[in-house]
Parts: C-alpha cells; sequence; structure tokens
C-alpha cells in the first residue's frame, strides 16, 4: 500500500482484534520486543489509503486500514469490538473461519463500511438491532447460529443496501414488515431458518428484487398475485415450505424471471397459463404438491426451458406429446405422477434430452418405451423404477443407447435377463436393475464397462458364478469416477434401507462406488481379485450360495466402507489382513460355516455380535473365548475355486 505508515488508532484496533483470537495470523509481523511490527499496512489481508486521499485532515499523512481480508484462514475466538475503532474500514471479509461469540452492536455503526462478510463462522446470539451503516452494500452472515426474531428496524438505517443474505440460521418469527424499507435490495436471503406466517405485502414493494431465496422454512398461507410486481425478478425458491392455494397467474410480469421452484408446498390447482407460456423461464420445478389437471406447456413460447420438474402431483391425463417441441429442455423428472399412457412417440425426435425419470408413473409397455428412447441421442440418465408390473425386459439385440450414463429400472418385478443391448452403451457409469425378477448368469461384458462404478442386480434370482470380469472394473480398480450431475435438482429415486420399499431423493454423485449382488441365488466362491478394486465402497453379497474360503486379499480394497458377506456357505477363517481396511464401517460375515478366531483390531472391535453370529466354528471377542487348540490349522486345506 505505497509504503504508507500504519496510523496508531488503526494498529491498537488490530492488536485488540488479534487478542479476540485463539490462533495467530500468518503474516501479521512481530518485531524484536514482541508486540506487532507497527506497519500493519504491509500484512496479509489488510489494504490502507492515505488519510489524505480519504479527504481526512490528518498531520502524520498515515495509512488508515480500508480492508480487512480474511476470510478462510481457519481463524477461532471471538470477533473484538475493538474493530469497530477501525472508523475508515470499507470491507471486513471474515468468511469461512470457526470464530464465535455474538457480534457487538459497536460493529454495526461504522459509517464508512461498504461490505461485511461474516458467513460460514459460528457466530450465535441474537442479531443486533441498531444497525448504522450508511454505506453498506454487502450484509452477508449466511451460514451461522444467529437466532431469535430478524431485527424489525434491519432496513431503517441501510439506505445503499444491494445484498442481504441471512440464509442457515435458526432466525425465527415471521419476515419483518420493515423488510419494505430495503428499497435498493436486489438479493435477499432468507432461506433455511425456522420462520413462520406468510409473506408481508411490504415485500412485493421492493421494485429492484433480482434473487429472492425463502426456500427451507415454514412460511404458510397463499402466494400474492402482488408477487407480479418484482418486475425484476431472475430467481424466485420458495421451496420447501408450506404455501397453499393457486400459485398465482402474474409469470407474464415476470419476464426476465428464469429459475421457480415451489417444490415441496401445499399448492392445488392448475398450473398457471402464463407459466406455461413463460418465455424466460429456465428451470422449472413443481415438484412434491397437490397440482391437478393436464399438464400442458407451450413450446413454441417457452424457449429456453432447459429443465422441467414437475414431479409428485395430481396432474392426470397423458404425456405431453409436444415436449421436444421445447428445443432446450434437457432434463424431465415425471415421478410419481398417474399418467395414463406411454411414452409418446414423438418422444423420438426429443434431440435436446439428457435426463429423463418416469419412476412410479403408471407407464407400461417397456418394450415400446426403450424402443422409442433409443432415439433420444443425448439421452444420459433414464430412471423407469417401478413400472412395467410384471412385463418382459426386451433383449432385442438391436437397441441402441450410445451415450446412456445412468440407467435404473429398478422394483418393476421385470422378467428376463440382462440384456446384451446394454453392452452398447460404454458410458454406462451407474446401472440398477434390482428388485426384479431377472433370471439366467451375469453376464461377463459387464466387466468390460470402463466407466461403470455403481451396479445393483439385487434381489432378483441370478444362478452361476460372479463373473471374474467384475474384479476388473476399470474405474473401481483405479480412476476417480464422478457422474456429471444431470441439473442442480434432479431427484435420483435410491432405496433406504433393503426391507423398506421407501424411497429416497438422491443426487447421483453421492451413490458410492459399488456391487451389490445379494439376494440371489449365486454359487460359487469369492474372488481373491476383488482385492483390486481400490475403488469400491460397498461390496454385497449377502444371501446367495456362495462357498470357499474368504480370500485374504480382499484387504487390497483400501476405500471399502461396507462389507456384507452374510447367509452365504463360506467356511475357513476371518482372514486377519482384513483389519487393514481403515475405512470399514460395516462388517458382516453372520450365517456361514467360518471357524477359527475373530481378528482382532481397530475396526473389528466396534463391530457388534450380530456381525459373526451364526457361525458355529468362530471365537473371540464376538463370540465364545478362544482355546488355545483351536489355533490348530484345519482352516488349511480348503483350496481356492478358480
Amino acid at each position: 500500500s505505497q509504503n504508507l505508515t500504519c496510523n496508531s488508532n488503526d494498529l491498537k484496533a488490530l492488536e485488540g482484534f488479534m487478542r479476540g483470537l485463539e490462533s495467530s495470523i500468518d503474516g501479521w509481523k512481530w518485531n524484536e520486543s514482541s508486540s506487532f511490527s507497527s506497519n500493519c499496512c504491509d500484512w496479509v489481508g489488510i489494504s490502507c489509503k492515505s488519510s489524505v486521499s480519504l479527504g481526512l485532515d490528518d498531520v502524520n499523512e498515515s495509512g488508515r486500514v480500508v480492508e480487512l481480508e480474511l476470510g478462510r484462514r481457519k481463524l477461532s475466538g471471538k470477533l473484538s469490538e475493538s474493530v469497530a475503532k477501525l472508523d475508515q474500514l470499507k470491507v471486513l471479509n471474515l468468511t469461512h473461519n470457526s470464530l464465535s461469540g455474538s457480534i457487538a452492536a459497536s460493529l454495526l455503526n461504522l459509517s464508512n463500511l461498504e461490505v461485511l462478510d461474516l458467513s460460514s463462522n459460528d457466530f450465535s446470539g441474537l442479531f443486533p438491532s441498531l444497525i448504522n451503516l450508511p454505506s453498506l452494500r454487502v450484509l452477508n452472515v449466511y451460514e451461522n447460529s444467529f437466532h431469535g426474531l430478524i431485527p424489525a428496524s434491519l432496513c431503517n438505517n441501510l439506505p445503499r443496501i444491494r445484498e442481504i443474505d441471512l440464509a442457515m440460521n435458526y432466525f425465527d418469527g415471521s419476515i419483518p414488515v420493515g423488510i419494505g424499507n430495503c428499497s435498493s435490495v436486489e438479493y435477499l436471503g432468507l432461506a433455511s431458518n425456522n420462520l413462520s406466517g406468510s409473506i408481508p405485502q411490504e415485500l412485493f414493494q421492493l421494485s429492484n428484487l433480482s434473487v429472492l431465496a425463502l426456500q427451507n422454512n415454514r412460511l404458510s398461507g397463499a402466494l400474492s398475485s402482488k408477487l407480479g410486481k418484482l418486475s425484476n425478478l431472475g430467481r424466485l425458491d420458495i421451496s420447501s415450505n408450506k404455501f397453499s392455494g393457486k400459485i398465482p397467474d402474474v409469470f407474464l410480469e415476470l419476464n426476465k424471471l428464469w429459475y421457480f421452484s415451489a417444490q415441496s408446498n401445499l399448492f392445488n390447482g392448475e398450473m398457471p397459463r402464463s407459466l406455461s407460456n413463460s418465455r424466460s423461464i429456465s428451470l422449472l420445478s413443481l415438484r412434491n404438491n397437490t397440482l391437478s389437471g393436464q399438464i400442458y406447456l407451450n413450446c413454441s413460447a417457452m424457449t429456453n426451458l432447459t429443465s422441467l420438474d414437475l414431479a409428485s402431483n395430481s396432474f392426470s391425463g397423458s404425456i405431453p406429446s409436444n415436449l421436444p417441441n421445447c428445443l432446450r429442455l434437457k432434463t424431465i423428472n415425471f415421478a410419481k405422477i398417474k399418467f395414463i399412457a406411454q411414452i409418446p412417440e414423438s418422444f423420438k425426435n426429443f434431440q435436446s434430452l439428457t435426463s429423463l425419470s418416469f419412476s412410479n408413473s403408471s407407464i407400461q409397455n417397456i418394450s415400446s418405451a426403450l424402443e422409442i428412447l433409443q432415439h433420444c441421442q443425448n439421452l444420459k440418465t433414464l430412471v423407469l423404477t417401478l413400472n412395467f408390473q410384471k412385463e418382459e425386459l426386451p433383449s432385442v439385440p438391436s437397441l441402441q443407447f450410445k451415450n446412456l450414463k445412468v440407467l435404473i429400472i429398478a422394483s418393476c418385478q421385470l422378467r428376463g435377463t440382462v440384456p446384451q443391448w446394454l453392452s452398447n452403451s460404454p458410458s454406462l457409469q451407474l446401472l440398477d436393475l434390482s428388485w426384479n425378477q431377472l433370471s439366467g448368469t451375469i453376464p461377463p461384458w459387464l466387466g468390460s464397462l470402463n466407466s461403470l462404478f455403481y451396479l445393483d442386480l439385487s434381489n432378483n434370482t441370478f444362478i452361476g458364478e460372479i463373473p471374474h470380469s467384475l474384479t476388473s472394473l476399470q474405474s473401481l480398480v483405479s480412476k476417480e469416477n464422478a457422474v456429471e450431475e444431470p441439473s442442480p435438482d434432479f431427484p435420483f429415486f435410491k432405496k433406504k434401507n433393503t426391507n423398506a420399499g421407501g424411497l429416497q431423493y438422491n443426487q447421483p454423485s453421492s451413490f458410492p462406488p459399488m456391487i451389490d449382488l445379494s439376494y440371489n441365488s449365486l454359487n460359487g466362491s469369492i474372488w481373491p481379485e476383488f482385492g483390486d478394486l481400490r475403488q469400491l465402497h460397498v461390496l454385497n453379497l449377502k444371501n446367495n450360495n456362495l462357498s470357499g474360503n474368504i480370500p485374504a486379499n480382499l484387504s487390497g480394497m483400501t476405500s471399502l466402507e461396507v462389507l456384507d458377506l452374510s447367509h452365504n456357505n463360506l467356511s475357513g477363517n476371518i482372514p486377519p489382513s482384513l483389519v487393514k481396511l481403515s475405512f470399514l464401517s460395516t462388517f458382516s460375515v453372520a450365517y456361514n460355516k467360518l471357524s477359527g478366531p475373530i481378528p482382532t483390531g481397530v475396526q473389528f472391535q466396534t463391530f457388534p455380535n450380530s456381525s459373526f453370529e451364526g457361525n458355529q466354528g468362530l471365537c473371540g471377542e464376538h463370540a465364545s473365548p478362544c482355546h488355545i487348540t483351536d489355533q490348530s490349522p484345519h482352516g488349511s486345506h480348503h483350496h481356492h475355486h478358480h
């Protein structure tokens, strides 16, 4: 900062700030006498300006601290009130630290402060109600632990405020009427608090608002048609609240609105016409309401629509056949809508479509569905779970899904085998055909799908050996795998647990690298080469007829978190090498024919006795005590079967 010398009052204020911290700041220099090196203008995270350039009368022409930028510095401790003495401060940024305690009222009286960013810390207590920050443009306390009411006077002395982010705290009560006084605000974030009551009418006076984020609260009542006055709104998120009644028909006035999420509320009635004709909307989510009537979208108007989520509603009628005319539409979620027909023939021309879920939508005729959808050249994600009850999974070799990355057709009681045409989907990353009645053997070509990292064939009636090729699945041996997210909010169905048929929403990136072949009739042994799958997190072979030893090489699966080999016919001992699996949190070999001592060591201490029950010959910590004579090498005559 032009070799400025630090103003002595500012230096004192910074010393006070330091005293409040439990950690030191790298690059804040001490001199020999172990106080600060006096020139704070050289310190990390600090910017100074000369007092003259700030228009101050100052005999010594000293440097005044105007910015304190200490984000992501692992700071902990309290925010000292002495910071309020930095009276020329314009920017105070302490984001992403572990600072705690309450905020002193004096900190909210800095007349020159323009940016106050305390987001992602552990500040708590009530938010001060005496705020006088005439220059402030940004107030960000996102992700802290403030509680109590949002001060009614919040906006009385913030004439220049552009951005207010109070999201991810514990504010309760209602949104204060005084919010209407923040006339220049463009970004208002109140999401993820405990706010209740309805939206005050005064909020609809904020004509500069471009982002309004109210999601994850307990707001209720009808959504006022005054919403239409917010003509600059680009992003509106009111999801996960208790709003009810009809969605107001005001979307022609909101001609900049590109993101609208109202999912998980209590809205009813039909989709408003102005919404079905919106030229600006790009992402629309109305999932999980009780909207009714036919789904109608005017694709010649909706030229910007890219993502559509109408799942879990009470719509009726057939799947709209004009959707391929929405030329930018990539992502559709129609799960849990009771349609009365099959997938329309027109979907053959759906060139923009990349992700489609019809999970639990009463659709019929899987042969026709796949025959049509294979023409969608860009389709990457297809979810058809809970449909087509008891139909046969088509094995027509000519089916081609060249770009498919995710295929989920679970819980359909489908008959047939794993279809050969899937071998023509070289990009497949995630395949879930669980909870069907598929039979025959598991085809060896699955092992040559180089991107496959999640394979769930559980709860079918497969027989024969586990194909040896699965031990060389490329993305489980080496490379990191990540599914490209279809859209910010495309919900995937994944089982909560095997017993409940309960389904939950989940993003594909949160699917752990997994091979699940449980609840089938597979026989033969467990290949030692499974140990090569260093990226695998879950290996579930439960409830089959597997025999032979547990290979010691399984200790090579260094990322493994879940290993379930229970309810098989495995014999021999539990290899002590498994103690090396340092991430293992769930382990079971229950109900086999294992014998010998149970390994002792880090993880093994923590597994419950039920992980080992049903094996007459096991002894040790989780079973009956071992006698010295049990150490005889009688486990060694079992051969590995290949």
